[in-house]
């Protein structure tokens, strides 16, 4: 069974930064493609990054040159670094591995004062 455990959120003020972390099971992680999402209040969930099983890396126009997903292969982790946080990005983000989208994680949940 898959599993997804995301950590890392909290509550930062603008222009702060945040590493939220994602440990995966029941999945090979390392041919894995991931991808991060974001859900904030009564908005959709949005794809913010993604990065495949070889690394290469894509983001969301919002947070280009803001945020930066990587991974860890050895720990079945994949990260997301967040800099120069905005209000606007606070959400619940998730990890999700595309091919086995179905599964979802708790989440975890950032706060972004103004």
């Amino acid at each position: 069974q898959v599993q997804l455990m995301e950590s890392g959120g909290g509550l930062v003020q603008t222009g702060g930064s945040l590493r939220l972390s994602c440990v995966a099971s029941g999945i090979i992680f390392s041919i894995n493609p991931m991808r991060w999402y974001r859900q904030a209040p009564g908005k959709q969930r949005e794809l913010v990054a993604a990065i495949t099983s070889g690394g290469s890396t894509d983001y969301a126009d919002s947070v280009k040159g803001r945020f930066i997903i990587s991974r860890d292969n050895a720990k079945n982790t994949v990260y997301l670094q967040m800099n120069s946080l905005k209000p606007e990005d606070t959400a619940v983000y998730y990890c999700n591995a595309p091919r086995r989208s179905a599964y979802w994680g708790q989440g975890t949940q950032v706060t972004v004062s103004s």
